[in-house]
């Protein structure tokens, strides 16, 4: 009965279908049609302008790579301790530096950033400005006369050095200075100055004395001091035997008299 239906359908019908599916497959060429003309414009475009296209990626990398740049500012030249991001301070990043002087105050070092061709121009905030350097103290360390005396020797200007931030106080850094002992080695010198007896350990400036910072660097510090100690290096110096005898005599009451009595005669 349903075949009888169908075949029975009038053929205006199924004209009508027909049309309709035509038009419905049309529509479909049409706009395929339409998007492979549009790839095909866009295509031709960048084939004919293949410079002008690298032009523009190139273009948008470079400021992608200024951006970040700026953002993490490693190429940034700092010229006073007011000018460090106080995030650098926290996760304690190392700065390449050069010694300038060593003074009573402190080391005197110029930051030396990160150097690229291109961008480090394009970024630099003191073009023909005179650099100054930035206060450094020894984190950590109470140097002694002999202490300063062996900086100057041991730290001449000009030297390169790596500068771990731990704290900041004020117009002064205070860090753990390294510098290269060859091209393979290099040290810290606040464990140095103490290991040679030439320093004291002191308290760790701008770190709170209960956190987990402040304990690995007083460990640090107190065991090159302990071992200057038992050593008996610099300001740990025991005299011998015969010094600490002669010493006792000099000072001696007995001493004291022979010497007026033989003054006098």
């Amino acid at each position: 009965m349903r075949r009888q239906n169908v075949n029975n359908m009038p053929e205006s019908s199924r004209e009508t279908e027909t049309e309709g599916g035509r038009s419905v497959r049309q529509q479909r060429d049409q706009g395929k049609q339409a998007s492979h003309n549009i790839v095909s414009v866009i295509s031709q475009f960048a084939d004919d302008n293949l410079t002008l296209v690298r032009n523009i990626s190139t273009g948008l990398a470079v400021a992608g790579v200024l951006v970040i740049a700026r953002s993490i500012r490693l190429i940034t030249k700092f010229q006073a301790a007011s000018e460090i991001p106080a995030r650098f301070i926290e996760r304690n990043v190392s700065l390449r530096g050069k010694v300038h002087s060593i003074t009573e105050r402190g080391v005197e070092v110029e930051h030396v950033p990160i150097y690229l061709p291109v961008l480090s121009p394009l970024l630099s905030k003191h073009k023909g400005v005179s650099t100054s350097p930035i206060l450094v103290h020894l984190a950590g360390v109470e140097l002694t006369p002999e202490g300063r005396e062996w900086l100057q020797k041991n730290l001449s200007p000009a030297q390169t050095v790596w500068l771990k931030l731990i704290s900041r106080k004020d117009d002064t850094l205070h860090c753990l200075v390294s510098r290269s002992r060859g091209s393979m080695w290099s040290y810290c010198v606040n464990e140095e100055v103490l290991r040679l007896g030439l320093a004291r350990t002191a308290p760790v400036v701008g770190v709170l004395p209960d956190s987990g910072l402040y304990w690995r660097l007083h460990k640090r510090l107190h065991r090159a001091e302990v071992r200057a100690e038992r050593k008996g290096r610099g300001l740990w110096k025991q005299d011998s035997l015969w010094e600490r005898a002669s010493t006792a005599v000099r000072d001696s009451a007995l001493f004291r008299l022979m010497r007026r009595i033989f003054k006098r005669t």
